[in-house]
C-alpha cells in the first residue's frame, strides 16, 4: 500500500471508529444479561434469576416487575427479550408509583401474543395505542424493542417496525418496570438514555 493510501485509510478508519462511538455514547446499560440486578428492585415474588448469559422468570404467584431504583422522564430505551408464545410481559415506562405497578399508572408497551383483546397486544401501549391491524408477535424468538417518550410523544418500535408513534400526557416521569406475568421471559439486555 502506498504511504498516501495508508494515510488515508487511517484518517477515514479513525474517523468511522469515532462516529460509531459517538453513535452508542450516552447510552447507560441498566441490565445486560449476566448482571443488572442492582440496578432493580423487585415487586412481587417472580423468580427472577440470572441464568446462561440472560434474566429469567418462569413463576411467580401474581404479575411481577423488576422496577429501576431511577426515575426517568424522557429518554430512549432498548430492550432485547425472549417471550414464550403464552408468554405475558410488558415494558412500563414513567411509573407513578414504584411499589405498585399497573397499566394504568404507567404507559405500557405491551408484550402479550395471546391477549383477549388483541388491539392492545404485542407492540401497542395498552388503553393508549392499539398495535396495527396486522398485529407482530414476538413469542419464542429474541425481540428488540426501541422506546422513545419524549414530553407527550411516545413511539414505539418492534423488531425496526413502528408500532405506535402517539401523544398523551398523563405521565411525565417515573421508573421503568420489567413484568413477569405469565409464561416464560428473558432479558439480555436493557439499555437508556436520557434526552
Amino acid at each position: 500500500m502506498k504511504p498516501i493510501t495508508m494515510l488515508v485509510c487511517a484518517i477515514t478508519c479513525a474517523t468511522l471508529g469515532s462516529v460509531a462511538g459517538a453513535a452508542d455514547s450516552g447510552w447507560i446499560t441498566l441490565l445486560d444479561g449476566s448482571e443488572g440486578l442492582e440496578n432493580f428492585n423487585r415487586v412481587g415474588d417472580a423468580n427472577w434469576s440470572a441464568q446462561n448469559g440472560v434474566i429469567e422468570a418462569t413463576e411467580g404467584s401474581a404479575a411481577s416487575f423488576l422496577v429501576t431504583k431511577n426515575s426517568y422522564s424522557d429518554y430512549s430505551l432498548r430492550v432485547e427479550f425472549w417471550a414464550s408464545d403464552d408468554a405475558n410481559s410488558g415494558i412500563f415506562l414513567r411509573c407513578q408509583d414504584p411499589s405498585t405497578i399497573t397499566d394504568r399508572n404507567c404507559y405500557e408497551a405491551n408484550i402479550f401474543d395471546q391477549r383477549p383483546d388483541p388491539s392492545f397486544g404485542t407492540g401497542g401501549i395498552v388503553h393508549i395505542a392499539p398495535v396495527p391491524d396486522t398485529a407482530p408477535k414476538a413469542g419464542g424468538k429474541w425481540n428488540t424493542y426501541e422506546i422513545t417518550v419524549h414530553g407527550a410523544r411516545l413511539q414505539v418500535v418492534l423488531n425496526g417496525v413502528q408500532t405506535v408513534d402517539v401523544e398523551d400526557s398523563q405521565f411525565a416521569s417515573g421508573p421503568v418496570a420489567l413484568q413477569w406475568g405469565r409464561g416464560t421471559m428473558r432479558f439480555r439486555k436493557v439499555e437508556i438514555q436520557a434526552h
